[in-house]
């Protein structure tokens, strides 16, 4: 067992200083329990925690860092632009250079404009959807995550179009009611929601690889579905890809099962880590954001210099050849490996994986594509093994919700070790 007493006594004062004593709310250990571990550094697949255990690290920052930490060319980007100024909240070579990276690199933007992280890019898309469409509703599906902007933090009603219900005190009703909660892969519901409000929708947004709540891979018939009925009916398809844009391959999802949306949404993973996000879509629809159009949106940071080398750094090597298929071969084979000892012993779980993204299911549905398939007393289970991996030094995020995530920093000995560790703490749990 890992001694964690720093990271205690740092949970302790940190509790009299921020609520829950975390920036973040997963980062408190509710779902797991026990004390956080405060990290101290990184350096490829690995972490130290401020009680130098160290871990194999599958959470990778939630996902951006697919390089794995301390990538030598993004810090080297860093450094060098941090010699000639932190922010100047005035225009730099560097923004033109990644836009252009990203746009020359995918087949579904055409301009783009930088924010500093993934809630202000969807915000932003919802907004610029509506300026667009002079339309309100949006429909969004239940067990999709879009960041913490108030149209988007509801859940669903009762019935199958259910109106929004507010998840968190502090957002109206009526910023609510004009968000329609539809069910994942729910065929149906989608047909009868167009019928109802057709001529109301301003945008269908989707992660069109749900993976905030479980790794729910949507059926690429229902996403075809969602385009055509925006396309029919005057609506604006966006695909939040902050998850899996540059994660699946450079083009992200949309490149993945070619489908062009309206706008897409990226997260950190553009900024090789560092607090940023984007929006984009064709000329003719960004071309209605302000300064060039009425849907107003501004930001202080956005396009940071230094973000944006660090972007053009990790992104580089993300073009580089054969990156996503070497990376998905190291990830399919690690996965596959541990479904083979879930399958031989009969444990109750599988483990899903679409590209370097994986999650463990704790019941034997191998099909688990939407929200209400989760079973929440399973995660009793993962609260028991994540104990375990922690001892052991191997780290996921904490949460059995959450996916994680093979960067190309792994190696062969990393995945080994920890598919050990996994195993025997699986043979632990359902042994006993």
């Amino acid at each position: 067992m890992n001694k964690t007493t720093n990271s205690a006594l740092l949970f302790e004062k940190a509790k009299k200083l921020m609520p829950g004593g975390v920036n973040s709310p997963v980062r408190a250990f509710k779902s797991v329990g026990g004390t956080p571990i405060f990290i101290k550094k990184g350096k490829g697949a690995h972490i130290w925690d401020e009680d130098d255990n160290e871990y194999i690290d599958f959470c990778g920052s939630w996902g951006p860092l697919i390089l794995g930490h301390a990538n030598e060319k993004v810090e080297q980007a860093i450094v060098s632009t941090l010699k000639n100024g932190t922010s100047f909240g005035a225009p730099t070579a560097l923004e033109n250079e990644l836009a252009e990276l990203i746009i020359s690199n995918h087949f579904a933007v055409e301009k783009i404009r930088f924010v500093s992280s993934g809630t202000e890019a969807v915000m932003s898309a919802i907004r610029l959807a509506r300026g667009v469409t002079k339309r309100d509703k949006i429909i969004k599906f239940e067990g999709c995550y879009h960041g913490h902007a108030d149209a988007l933090l509801v859940k669903a009603g009762s019935g199958l179009i259910t109106f929004g219900v507010s998840t968190s005190a502090g957002v109206p009703n009526a910023v609510a009611e004009d968000t329609i909660v539809i069910a994942l892969n729910d065929f149906d519901a989608v047909e009868k929601t167009f019928e109802a409000h057709g001529n109301e929708i301003a945008a269908v947004i989707i992660e069109p690889i749900p993976a905030n709540n479980g790794l729910l891979l949507q059926n690429k018939l229902f996403l075809n579905l969602l385009r055509e009925k925006c396309t029919k009916n005057g609506a604006l398809l966006i695909f939040d890809e902050v998850i899996s844009g540059f994660r699946v391959g450079f083009e992200g999802a949309s490149g993945l099962y070619q489908i062009k949306p309206d706008i897409l949404t990226f997260g950190k993973i553009i900024g090789g880590g560092l607090p940023v996000g984007a929006y984009a879509a064709s000329a003719e629809i960004m071309n209605n954001i302000s300064p060039e159009g009425p849907v107003y949106q501004a930001g202080t940071l956005s396009g940071n210099p230094v973000a944006m080398s660090a972007g053009i750094a990790a992104l580089q090597q993300c073009l580089e050849p054969n990156f996503y298929h070497v990376l998905q071969e190291k990830t399919t084979h690690f996965v596959d490996e541990i479904n083979a000892h879930i399958s031989a012993n009969n444990y109750p779980l599988f483990v899903f994986n679409i590209g370097s993204i994986f999650w463990m299911s704790f019941s034997k549905n191998k099909h688990v594509d939407s929200a209400d398939k989760i079973n929440a007393d399973s995660m009793a289970y993962f609260k028991t093994l994540h104990k375990f991996m922690l001892d052991n030094g191997v780290y996921f995020g904490p949460s059995g919700y959450e996916v994680g995530f093979v960067s190309h920093a792994h190696t062969v000995s990393d995945l080994l070790t920890a598919k050990t560790v996994i195993l025997n703490g699986l043979d632990k749990i359902f042994k006993i």
